[in-house]
């Protein structure tokens, strides 16, 4: 039962550290990466669906992403969808492609993104804490119902809290990577 909890807890705290590599990719940092247009969703006849999943998007030049429709019909909403994202990059379309120049960054604004991801790593901090104060309430009450003794439950805090450890460094670790790559362009 307790290695239940455990696994539980482990996979969760993973999804929360994969969360927020996901989350960081996508924030523009003064170079082009396809991964900054995946929040982008497209009206696909009706439904709405990734813009990879309509279009090719590739990143010839450092600060230049290209997206080519597999359907030229889809330029005009490819286009209006990212003028309506938070991206701030204007599209430029020339019937056949839309080219996407992520402008230089200023020491301003890198120092406002390097805000943006210390609190998105904050965030992701809070939610581990929280998975862990879940896995502790859950082997609690399995002392209530008798199944476990006060040393198993004593050693299963201590290793859910070595869990918790493990992904703070962890966030830590991505959070540092991601200011470097900010600061640095």
């Amino acid at each position: 039962m307790i290695k239940d909890v455990m696994k539980k807890c482990e996979e969760k705290m993973n999804k929360t550290l994969s969360v927020l590599e996901s989350d960081l990719s996508t924030m523009k940092a003064g170079r082009a990466n396809p991964t900054m247009l995946d929040r982008i969703q497209i009206d696909y006849y009706g439904s709405m669906c990734p813009l990879n999943q309509v279009a090719n998007i590739s990143s010839p030049e450092p600060r230049l992403l290209v997206i080519t429709p597999w359907e030229k019909t889809m330029l005009k909403e490819i286009e209006k969808a990212i003028l309506k994202s938070d991206l701030g990059i204007n599209p430029t379309n020339d019937g056949a492609i839309i080219r996407l120049l992520v402008p230089e960054l200023t020491e301003e604004t890198r120092k406002t993104l390097v805000k943006t991801v210390k609190k998105t790593g904050e965030e992701a901090k809070v939610a581990i804490r929280s998975i862990r104060r879940d896995g502790n309430d859950k082997i609690k009450n399995l002392k209530k119902d008798g199944d476990i003794s006060e040393d198993e439950i004593k050693k299963a805090e201590e290793d859910i809290q070595k869990l918790t450890d493990k992904y703070v460094k962890e966030i830590d670790k991505v959070i540092l990577a991601k200011e470097k790559e900010i600061m640095s362009i």
